[in-house]
């Protein structure tokens, strides 16, 4: 086995286990933030935090993949340390921008679903006052 197919491997697993691993964290910890903002919701806010995992997984792996080739021949074990830092470090930016885009999304959301509550009067009114003419 070659030097580079050995690159490509070890690339594949790291960037694979790291998809896998932010998408986790994003599930969990953005469970919360929607079950706020559906007001309760839990079936709901799992039902989105699925689908919001599912587009993560697509779209990261999907870079993944593509980011997998590379023109250049690996000769020597430091060129297999040069090749994988180079495509490691791309995918963790690309994961870190990932992970910074559903949390401001998932804080819109959860935002907008405060303004919305506060927008509603805590006690509904219980009748209507007539203008006194002095005032």
């Amino acid at each position: 086995m070659d030097r580079t197919v050995i690159a490509y491997v070890v690339y594949l697993v790291v960037s694979i286990g790291l998809t896998v691993w932010v998408a986790r964290t994003l599930s969990r910890n953005g469970r919360v933030f929607l079950a706020d903002v559906l007001h309760g919701d839990e079936k709901l806010a799992d039902a989105v935090n699925h689908l919001l995992v599912v587009g993560f997984y697509l779209v990261n792996l999907g870079f993944v993949a593509l980011y997998l080739s590379g023109d250049e021949t690996i000769t020597d074990t430091r060129g297999v340390f040069e090749a994988l830092s180079t495509k490691l470090g791309v995918v963790l930016l690309v994961l870190g921008v990932m992970h910074l885009g559903n949390v401001y999304v998932l804080n819109r959301i959860r935002r907008r679903g405060m303004m919305e509550r506060e927008q509603v009067p805590p006690v509904p009114p219980q009748g209507w006052a007539a203008p006194t003419a002095g005032a």
